[in-house]
């Protein structure tokens, strides 16, 4: 299987650096398989004559578009990590010729993969409009507002869409890579994962932190801290929109354009959190807790935790 990886200026090191290692250690472990596949041959393309790393290492691309077509081409994110940064960056003329390079890419039929902030240089493509994708959890908010034709489901890891995949924050890229050998070999994909302590990460709303993405707005700020005073007491839209002294639309659609969920499923991730922290922080029972949440069996603050988490009470307590 041919890959290339597009290395834009100003590439986050990890990304690019974790992508090849994976696909490199998928290579030394192809012999230990009884049917092994074919090896995966990486080539690092670009835009520009000259590439340097976010950490200003000196990166050697071939042309975009100089070789053959290959099966998959994936986009390591690049340095800036904050929305402002980011947004100048999206402004530059390389990114612009990638963009160009990506749809001609993507009218050939080449697979096309993108991890963290990789994946809003594909949005910039218009090749996403429509399909399910995901991105790097802290900037969720940004994603939806320069790109509300994407169907935006940042609590994922990874989605695969036919001919585009996406994936999450920064070792996302090692869930893309393994994904893309999974198509070639699943034997081989969970040896490589296996070698690489790799652990399955479905979902990335356990890491994400959600005063961040609240504070991205001053009215979801405001409803942030209303319902950690309101944890206790449940969830009413009307007290909640009293309070703020906004409509329930309002509040409802501000809560979506942000966090890209309803105002009821927030204040559950917020009593998840709350619980979370309890369990770890203190030895009150799954009942006490329960109650200190707003709920009032312990049973339904274990079947929340596992739903949301996939973990159970004694997982929780005794993880690091």
């Amino acid at each position: 299987m041919n890959i290339s990886v597009l290395a834009l200026d100003g590439v986050f090191d990890t990304g690019l650096a974790t992508m090849l290692d994976v696909f490199g250690t998928a290579n030394e472990l192809v012999g230990m398989l009884a049917s092994p596949p074919g090896r995966f041959a990486t080539t690092i393309v670009g835009v520009s004559a000259s590439v340097r790393t976010a950490q200003g290492l000196q990166v050697p691309v071939v042309a975009m578009g100089s070789q053959p077509d290959p099966d998959w081409l994936v986009i390591p994110a690049i340095g800036q990590k904050m929305p402002g940064p980011l947004a100048d960056a999206l402004k530059r003329s390389d990114i612009a010729d990638a963009t160009k390079a990506l749809r001609a890419a993507a009218e050939t039929g080449t697979r096309i993969g993108a991890a963290c902030i990789g994946t809003f240089i594909l949005a910039e493509t218009g090749l996403l409009d429509h399909r399910p994708s995901t991105t790097t959890w802290w900037l969720a908010p940004m994603f939806r507002q320069l790109y509300p034709r994407v169907r935006l489901d940042a609590a994922r890891m990874l989605i695969n869409d036919g001919q585009f995949a996406t994936a999450g924050a920064a070792l996302g890229h090692i869930d893309l890579a393994l994904m893309i050998i999974r198509q070639t070999s699943p034997e081989l994909a969970a040896l490589t994962a296996k070698y690489l302590i790799v652990d399955s990460r479905p979902l990335q709303s356990a890491y994400a932190i959600s005063d961040h993405l609240a504070h991205s707005n001053p009215l979801v700020e405001r409803f942030e801290r209303w319902a950690r005073d309101h944890l206790a007491a449940g969830f009413n839209l009307d007290e909640a929109a009293t309070a703020l002294g906004a409509s329930k639309r309002t509040l409802s659609r501000r809560v979506n354009d942000v966090l890209g969920k309803t105002p009821l499923s927030y204040f559950q991730d917020l009593r998840v959190e709350q619980a979370v922290h309890l369990l770890k922080t203190t030895s009150d029972s799954v009942d006490e807790i329960a109650a200190k949440v707003g709920y009032s069996e312990g049973v339904t603050l274990r079947n929340l935790l596992r739903r949301r988490l996939r973990k159970g009470v004694r997982e929780i307590r005794t993880a690091n």
